[in-house]
């Protein structure tokens, strides 16, 4: 069995815990409508607006579906900074942790 994450030097810390408020919901709802993100994954939408608006550096996500992935990680990235934030880098943990 694989063990997460899968490097030795890893440590656990408290993780932040982020504000979601009406901001993250009109980028959230931005992201859809400006179609960076489908609208039945408005939830996904949200995820991504509130790590934006936070300040985070990363979205570590399998999502390769609708986030994570060459067709969409451009779009996600124009909309929110188009909207005066810098998005965060949109990663695999695989890119971030390495193959384990």
């Amino acid at each position: 069995m694989a063990r997460w994450p899968p490097h030795s030097g890893w440590t656990p810390r408290a993780l932040p815990v982020l504000h979601v408020g009406d901001d993250a919901g009109r980028m959230a709802e931005l992201l859809v409508v400006e179609k960076a993100i489908p609208a039945e994954y408005a939830e996904d939408a949200l995820h991504v607006a509130t790590a934006a608006l936070n300040g985070m550096d990363f979205v570590v996500t399998w999502n390769f579906t609708h986030i994570n992935n060459a067709a969409t990680r451009h779009k996600i990235r124009a909309v929110i900074e188009r909207h005066g934030c810098q998005c965060p880098e949109l990663c695999s943990p695989e890119e971030v942790f390495g193959d384990p």
